[in-house]
């Protein structure tokens, strides 16, 4: 092995996002990646992440690592979203610190912004207003690491930079048939219905809110595109108080137009009924993605290919999949 490559911890390897980041660091060829199951380390163990990043001795963390899950996880386990999520980011931050790691990527989510925040939703949006309800815990949490790396840069100097997807989907998501997000829970539905021939798919909710969605890869590339920026790049199109990077598409569409493509991709040609009893979460939730675009950084994969690539993934994986 050359010793001269990074050695990069990517916390939460197996999950969608992981993986990805996972796939581009091997493509790259120039880093010595460690991972750890759930099983090889508990990241709700203060002790034993802080022992983990001492006797490996990092270059870079790449924190992937969290509980998620749709509208329906959300509201059913608030508690468990909450602490977890922050436990985690609690301590594989601060052990990075105590160990001496001075570059980290935190992954959080576009639902940090406020629930009626001006659309595209831009990074100044936080903070500015209340949270959408239903993933509020989550959302706190994510904020709460975001201001995490922001005080040890402060305090520290430390390089700790935070990115925030719009909604992702791609290889190794989570096809719960309750608890996972929309695009993987309607592949599942479409696929399902084409094999049973059902004459109509209910989706919940009202098909009229807007959401933007990003494939998995082009996130990884956009994390590995963020976490590689000189300092000064990064610097002069951030702010100091305001650390964290928008990364999407800077396009959305209807959950309608998105179901009306999935069935198309599935090759389902039956009826779509919406259930308006279900809830419709946030209006809508575009990113502005102006700031990532001044660093050099634009998505490459178009929704319908992102879709059928992903189809197909899952029909090639379907009896292992996370469900």
């Amino acid at each position: 092995m050359n010793d001269s490559r990074r050695k990069v911890f990517v916390a939460g390897h197996k999950g969608m996002v992981g993986s990805a980041i996972v796939r581009r660091l091997e493509s790259e060829g120039a880093y010595e990646i460690i991972t750890r199951s759930r099983k090889e380390l508990d990241l709700l163990d203060q002790e034993a992440v802080q022992a983990f990043m001492r006797s490996e001795q990092v270059d870079e963390v790449y924190l992937a690592a969290a509980k998620v899950g749709g509208i329906h996880a959300n509201n059913t386990f608030p508690a468990e979203f909450i602490y977890e999520n922050l436990i985690i980011e609690c301590n594989l931050i601060n052990a990075a610190h105590q160990a001496g790691v001075q570059k980290l990527l935190f992954l959080g989510s576009s639902c940090i912004y406020p629930k009626f925040a001006e659309q595209p939703m831009s990074e100044d949006a936080l903070l500015t207003g209340v949270l959408e309800p239903t993933n509020e815990p989550y959302a706190i949490a994510k904020i709460a690491g975001i201001k995490l790396c922001e005080s040890y840069n402060r305090q520290y100097g430390r390089d700790y930079r935070s990115v925030m997807p719009t909604n992702l989907y791609g290889p190794n998501d989570n096809f719960h048939p309750e608890n996972s997000h929309v695009i993987p829970a309607l592949i599942r539905r479409f696929h399902a219905a084409v094999n049973a021939g059902d004459s109509e798919v209910v989706i919940w909710g009202s098909g009229n809110p807007m959401r933007e969605f990003l494939h998995v890869d082009d996130m990884a590339a956009a994390s590995f595109h963020v976490m590689n920026l000189d300092t000064d790049s990064y610097q002069a199109n951030t702010q100091p108080m305001l650390s964290h990077i928008n990364v999407g598409t800077g396009v959305d569409c209807t959950i309608r137009e998105l179901a009306e493509t999935i069935a198309r991709v599935t090759g389902y040609e039956g009826r779509l009924i919406f259930d308006s009893s279900k809830p419709d979460g946030t209006p809508r939730k575009l990113m502005d993605v102006s700031r990532l675009r001044a660093l050099g950084w634009e998505a490459s994969i178009s929704l319908e290919d992102g879709l059928a690539s992903a189809y197909e993934w899952f029909k090639s994986n379907a009896d292992n999949v996370r469900a």
